[in-house]
């Protein structure tokens, strides 16, 4: 597949020709032509629900990734009857099982932080699924997402490292937060039953308002703690579910890192991959 052939894509506002420049480490920038001017930056990234598995490409709007550099508004691609830049990126992923590709489109906006016509989104969201989808086609991705993970890995570790010990630290709250609310209710509703039995036996406007329904009652009190002692109990749950994930994730990425720097030491081979400059 040659890095030089322009694609012709097909926009609302036209023809935009963009043609492939030579990849530099994890990237690949496009220029744009015709109904569009500007650039597309291209580069490996970890699949969206899948930290560790460098398997995505993300296409930004301009000449950077926009995830971590910002363009200045000059740079910024813009349609050839506007002399306005527009902010925005793609995300490509595999999604299931059948090899279908998932996408997850940014929020696309002008410099100015406008949103853009619905012709004018379209036209860029055409522009970067076309770009995307160019290199998740070539036969160098394997390099463009091995550069991506070892420029990548770091930074996750520590986020990663960091929601693990936030979301361990939740299920504890949670948890014991949902042990606490169980005692309250088991003693609210011990006293409900008391005053029952007290009101049954010798009837009393006291303990008919302590019986009743009604904000602020012992039985809205009741109501209260019986929907809040499953919920803390879900959510502990849910965030233990959280914190193995976070940490299977940093095993995961250091195992690659650990790789990596073997495949270093030697010589990289992808099967069908063909080294492009």
């Amino acid at each position: 597949m040659s890095t030089t052939a322009a694609l012709a894509i097909e926009t609302p506002s036209g023809i935009v020709r963009a043609t492939a420049g030579p990849r530099s480490a994890d990237a690949i920038v496009f220029v744009l032509h015709g109904a569009m001017r500007g650039s597309v930056h291209v580069t490996g990234t970890n699949h969206p629900y899948d930290w560790d598995q460098f398997t995505a490409v993300r296409a930004c709007l301009g000449p950077v990734d926009a995830f971590e550099t910002t363009a200045p508004d000059d740079a910024l691609p813009r349609l050839a009857n506007s002399r306005c830049g527009y902010h925005g990126s793609l995300t490509g992923y595999p999604c299931g099982d059948d090899d279908r590709a998932g996408v997850s489109v940014s929020p696309l906006s002008t410099a100015a932080g406008n949103e853009p016509s619905p012709k004018t989104a379209a036209t860029l969201t055409a522009v970067l699924r076309a770009c995307a989808e160019s290199v998740a086609r070539r036969d160098d991705l394997p390099l463009i997402l091995d550069a991506s993970r070892l420029r990548k890995t770091p930074g996750l570790l520590r986020f990663l490292n960091w929601a693990g010990a936030r979301a361990d630290a939740d299920a504890v709250r949670y948890a014991a937060e949902s042990q606490a609310v169980g005692r309250a209710l088991k003693a609210a509703v011990a006293v409900w039953w008391t005053a029952l039995r007290l009101f049954t036996a010798r009837p009393h406007p006291v303990l008919l308002l302590m019986l009743a329904d009604y904000e602020g009652s012992l039985a809205r009190h009741i109501h209260v703690l019986g929907w809040e002692a499953p919920y803390c109990f879900e959510r502990a749950a849910e965030e233990r579910a959280r914190a193995e994930k976070s940490w299977a994730e940093v095993a995961s990425l250091r195992a690659q890192q650990r790789r990596g720097r073997g495949r270093r030491k030697g010589t990289q081979v992808y099967p069908g991959a063909r080294e492009k400059v």
